[in-house]
């Protein structure tokens, strides 16, 4: 029978495959990334659009203002009413609920990798003692947020109130 690999040839090939695993096992090191829970909770709040807060009704909302111009900066409201004399009464009313779940997992595993020539061939190996834990909390809060917009007869803004509140 003729050998396929001389020896020479037959550690050249341990080598490079001892040397593609290490490479294999970095590679999935650097890939693997983690987000802490303040960073997972910025990724969901942003939402791309404008919020509606107290701050946005202190600064942009002024008696006099028509209608149009305070539905361009707070949306259209969730209810149109109106009061005694007929005029209109726009109320926002916002509810949020968050929730934030930060959990986190370490371990230690030792990873052994060998290779050696038996007989005619290669052998690999890898294996080892390994360790892990994981531990997770969690809270939830509301905020709630009403706006009331009341209007005068030629629907310009005549009073407007506002309730914050976090629980």
């Amino acid at each position: 029978m003729i050998p396929l690999f001389n020896d020479e040839q037959r550690a050249s090939l341990a080598t490079h495959h001892l040397q593609a695993s290490y490479l294999v096992c970095i590679t999935i090191l650097f890939l693997s990334g983690c987000m802490t829970a303040a960073e997972h909770r910025a990724a969901v709040r942003a939402d791309g659009g404008s919020q509606l807060t107290v701050g946005t009704v202190q600064r942009e909302i002024r008696v006099g203002m028509p209608g149009s111009e305070v539905a361009r900066i707070l949306g259209s409201p969730n209810i149109v009413t109106t009061d005694e004399n007929r005029r209109e009464v726009w109320v926002y009313d916002k509810i949020a609920t968050d929730r934030v779940y930060s959990t986190s997992a370490g371990g230690v595993s030792a990873l052994i990798l060998g290779g050696a020539s038996v007989g005619g061939g290669i052998v690999g190996g890898a294996g080892g003692p390994s360790y892990s834990s994981s531990a997770g909390a969690s809270s939830t809060s509301q905020r709630t947020l009403t706006i009331i917009i009341k209007y005068d007869e030629q629907t310009r803004v005549r009073d407007f109130s506002y309730h914050a509140s976090s629980f």
